[in-house]
């Protein structure tokens, strides 16, 4: 009778799956998969970066084209429909300006001017290397392809948001390049040190925080050479940028650092003879890696709004480079607006961009986070 009630004990032994051992990465997955507004962000980035890529090619028209003809020209949608039946193949008619006043257009609908793929157009170098002239799609001319209308000087919108995304999307990442290792050295000895050392540097770092984030990035953007290409204007802005976060960084970092350096490991460092920095670089900092990973996510939207605003404003980035913020420079004038409302996609595209950072950096803090793992 014991051997018989011993037996469903054995069988469960041996039909037992054995435990799973995930690592930090393994289990930070896990939990980022639950999360599906921070995959929806995580998805939007992708396709966001995706197009700083391709933009060349993605573009029906290159960054300098205009068409006089055809200013202020609402978003052409393609068609399958017109007067003459069916399409399977969408189409555009061609359009001429009938009153400049109210900015109005007629369509030809005698003929159809057919989308097409893969087709030939302005020369480019894609990433800025292969040399191409293929582009994603497009119209044969005289028609045009305007997905989200023209501006004043007739420059296809659509086109010129792809090429600004180059700006605006890589901006953050830059200047986060920047503010990250100077706020992590910083606060890193500051933290370590402790005492005196920490008060005065802190102190410091204080300073550059009590002034009014906005208007000094104006103050300093004005006194930037305006006669400076767009590249060097482009990488002066991001200095400003990291310039204005490292410090906040920096406390972050240095809170830290407190916790850290009394842990058994600095310790068993110090006890074995290594110098103060090497203990700080190879043992404190690796260990503030998943605050790092998140502040530097939720910190380049912040650079992104930014940018943004300096351009829309004339203190950034200028033409005839395109950024989100100086796109959106057409739209400034009220009366302009309501004829042409669509001169407000590069701020769709902005806020898509600063919603998606901030729901994937919030992801990403929960599953960086072993408080907030669940199961």
């Amino acid at each position: 009778m014991a051997q018989d009630a011993m037996r469903p004990a054995r069988r469960l032994r041996a039909t037992a799956e054995p435990a799973v051992v995930r690592t930090p990465a393994q289990l930070a997955w896990r939990q980022l998969r639950r999360h599906r507004m921070a995959l929806v962000g995580g998805a939007v980035l992708v396709v966001l970066y995706t197009v700083v890529l391709l933009a060349e090619f993605l573009a029906p028209y290159g960054l300098d084209f205009s068409d006089r003809e055809r200013f202020f020209h609402p978003p052409t949608v393609p068609m399958f429909r017109d007067a003459q039946g069916w399409s399977l193949r969408p189409f555009v008619h061609l359009t001429t300006l009938q009153d400049p006043g109210l900015r109005t257009y007629v369509a030809d609908p005698t003929r159809r001017y057919y989308v097409r793929l893969l087709v030939r157009g302005e020369p480019y170098r894609l990433f800025g290397l292969i040399p191409s002239s293929w582009h994603l799609f497009g119209v044969d001319p005289p028609a045009r392809l305007f997905l989200m209308g023209t501006d004043q000087s007739g420059r296809d919108q659509f086109s010129r948001i792809m090429y600004g995304s180059r700006i605006s999307m890589s901006i953050g990442v830059l200047a986060a390049a920047i503010t990250i290792p100077i706020g992590m050295l910083y606060g890193g000895i500051a933290g370590y040190y402790g005492g005196r050392v920490d008060n005065l540097m802190m102190r410091a770092a204080e300073i550059i925080m009590a002034f009014p984030g906005f208007y000094l990035l104006l103050a300093l953007s004005a006194v930037l050479p305006t006669h400076v290409g767009c590249t060097t204007r482009f990488y002066l802005i991001t200095v400003i940028l990291a310039f204005l976060g490292w410090a906040g960084f920096s406390r972050l970092i240095r809170g830290m650092v407190l916790a850290l350096k009394a842990q058994e490991y600095v310790l068993a460092a110090k006890a074995a003879g290594m110098n103060d920095l090497p203990i700080i670089v190879r043992h404190i900092l690796p260990n503030t890696a998943s605050l790092v990973i998140v502040v530097a996510t939720l910190g380049i939207p912040g650079a992104i709004l930014g940018e943004s605003a300096l351009s829309f404003f004339g203190f950034g980035v200028r033409e005839p480079c395109a950024s989100w913020g100086n796109l959106l420079t057409a739209a400034s004038n009220l009366p302009t607006l309501m004829l042409s409302p669509w001169l407000l996609f590069p701020g769709v595209f902005i806020v898509a961009a600063v919603v998606a950072f901030n729901l994937f950096g919030d992801g990403l803090r929960d599953a960086l986070d072993p408080r907030m793992r669940t199961g």
